[in-house]
């Protein structure tokens, strides 16, 4: 099992944080799916002020690559990334359109 750790902005607006938390109560079953079918095995999202952190613990047979190719296949997904959109704000070193960022880890106190 493999674990990344990943982080993203909110665009600095309440109703908007609010908006985007209500729909990650119901996350879309064909959302799920994409998620699960990947090779991912559990995902949590935290919240601090408008910044987002993401962890998954996910199986070797999972890959950032195959995901990425599987979703833009995936018309229920581009819609939900299209939706996303309105609430996210990249990163200030983020790439042209990208979105959640792969974080180094900088200690583990089981090593």
């Amino acid at each position: 099992m493999k674990q990344y750790c990943l982080a993203l902005d909110l665009k600095e607006d309440e109703a908007l944080i609010a908006e985007y938390e209500r729909y990650h109560k119901q996350v879309w079953p064909e959302i799920i799916k994409s998620i699960k079918d990947s090779g991912i095995e559990s995902m949590s999202i935290y919240r601090t002020g408008n910044r987002l952190f993401m962890i998954i613990s996910a199986t070797d047979r999972f890959s950032f690559e195959k995901k990425s190719a599987a979703d833009a296949t995936n018309q229920k997904v581009q819609e939900w990334e299209q939706l996303m959109w309105k609430f996210q704000s990249p990163l200030p070193w983020a790439k042209e359109g990208e979105k959640w960022i792969l974080m180094e880890e900088i200690f583990n106190l089981s090593q």
